[in-house]
């Protein structure tokens, strides 16, 4: 089995979020069963020279982009095992960072005529391609518009996988006319028309032969007009293509026993566990106390993150004897917000704006409870590794939160985290306290850590339904 996944990041190479950590950790958990991967990933500046001072050019061609004739240099590497391909272009990836650009559209476009066209010049043709995001969403519309003449292409089959349903890459159809050469017969409500403009992500819901979410739940809420984002019509049509994979972490890479991150490797004890909490709190300037409980955040801020319920619920968890500590950035209305509190409250609530890896893997290790009240989330993976770090997860039921965190149930004495439904601050709050509650018995609170050590947060169940998809798109 030969598989090319197509991405705009992949870690350890370059990230900006979660997307990244899959297509960096999916590959490597196929390779264990046998599956063959190739990641196609564009040339960034900002990848380090550490992985690409050895890499091989196997060809240099031009690529046509509309009236456009661009570079394009094909470089080979491989990193933990899994081959890469990069695709050199340094006008459209020599940048600043990855995303932003006023030419987005045509940066993605040229990256997917670039795949086909590495396609075309491969001595081993793949047997399936597996697409994420939409800015790879015009490779299947390619495959089977553009690149039909090629009969050595036909027996292809693709997967794309959606893992935020929000971000559609939408542009004037003018634009992608123009890019694509394309006339008004693709641009119909079966083709790539999004209400009066042109969407890279429909091209890619049409014209691929399965579509994955990246957990169950969602794959169930995206065909509703609430969580569908106008495109729910077009992906009810496609139900019987439409499956729910929920994503996996990075075990080796997320693992508190061997983190050079923390000052205190711990496995299940808690009393090592608490000494991270110190270390943490005299970094961020929380007042030291290793009996306090701590709540980490590690989010983008932003309103799909569940910031206005935090918000709102502020001041009653302010109440608690709790602290607070947060890593993120994003709208300048949530960061301000934050600002406030940590003036409000001194000692008690510290952010730290932007990312850091480290500082990230310090706050999973140092609290007691990871707060995620997002409004939707189609997988998340903040919440698992909450759970490897022994840090109890309390989250809003949705998407992949759902399909993830287990309630804690006080009769059975199952489950490994806390839940609320309604997206509403009071419920927050309400469910914060029940935490609280059951953190000030020693014994309760063991067992619930101990129930989410048990949860396998690796990929290897994952990637078992992948390979599955795979193989029955191959044979079928």
């Amino acid at each position: 089995m030969n598989v090319w996944f197509a991405a705009s990041e992949a870690a350890p190479l370059v990230k900006t979020g979660g997307l990244a950590d899959v297509v960096g950790a999916l590959p490597k958990s196929l390779l264990k069963r046998g599956v063959d991967v190739t990641v196609v990933l564009p040339k960034y500046g900002e990848i380090p020279a550490s992985y690409t001072e050895d890499a091989v050019t196997l060809e240099t061609f031009h690529v046509s982009l509309g009236w456009r004739s661009q570079y394009c240099g094909l470089q080979e590497i491989t990193v933990d095992g899994v081959r890469f391909l990069l695709i050199d272009n340094e006008y459209y990836f020599n940048r600043g960072s990855l995303y932003g650009y006023g030419d987005e559209a045509e940066r993605f476009a040229f990256y997917c005529f670039a795949f086909m066209e590495a396609l075309g010049r491969s001595e081993r043709l793949p047997d399936i391609i597996h697409c994420h995001d939409w800015q790879t969403g015009l490779i299947p519309f390619l495959l089977r518009t553009r690149y039909a003449y090629n009969p050595a292409l036909h027996r292809i089959r693709t997967v794309f996988t959606i893992h935020n349903l929000m971000y559609q890459g939408v542009f004037s159809q003018d634009l992608l006319k123009d890019l694509l050469s394309a006339g008004d017969d693709l641009f119909g409500e079966e083709g790539l028309e999004f209400y009066g403009a042109g969407s890279c992500m429909k091209a890619a819901l049409r014209y691929a032969d399965k579509l994955t979410t990246v957990s169950p739940t969602y794959a169930l809420e995206i065909q509703t007009g609430e969580y569908g984002e106008r495109l729910d019509g077009v992906l009810r049509q496609r139900s019987e293509d439409l499956r729910g994979i929920v994503n996996g972490i990075d075990t080796d890479i997320y693992d508190p026993m061997n983190d050079s991150h923390l000052k205190v490797p711990y496995r299940n004890s808690l009393a090592k566990k608490r000494q991270n909490k110190t270390v943490l709190q005299e970094e961020l300037g929380l007042s030291l106390d290793e009996n306090v409980p701590l709540i980490g955040i590690v989010s983008r801020l932003v309103g799909q993150k569940g910031f206005d319920l935090i918000g709102e619920a502020l001041p009653g968890l302010m109440e608690e004897s709790l602290q607070i500590a947060v890593l993120g950035a994003g709208d300048p209305g949530f960061e301000a917000m934050l600002r406030d509190a940590v003036q409000r409250y001194p000692g008690r609530i510290a952010v730290w704006f932007g990312f850091n890896e480290g500082l990230a893997r310090r706050i999973y290790a140092a609290s007691d409870m990871f707060l995620m009240p997002s409004r939707f989330e189609p997988c998340g993976l903040s919440q698992l590794i909450s759970l490897r770090y022994r840090t109890v997860p309390i989250v809003r039921e949705t998407g992949g939160l759902r399909d993830t965190v287990e309630a804690y149930n006080e009769i059975t004495g199952e489950g490994d985290g806390f839940s609320f439904g309604p997206a509403s601050a009071h419920d927050l709050l309400y469910t914060v306290r029940r935490a609280l509650s059951f953190y000030g018995n020693p014994e309760a609170w063991k067992q619930i850590v101990l129930n989410g050590a048990k949860k396998d947060c690796g990929w290897d169940a994952s990637s078992k339904q992948y390979h599955l998809l795979y193989r029955e798109l191959a044979t079928g």
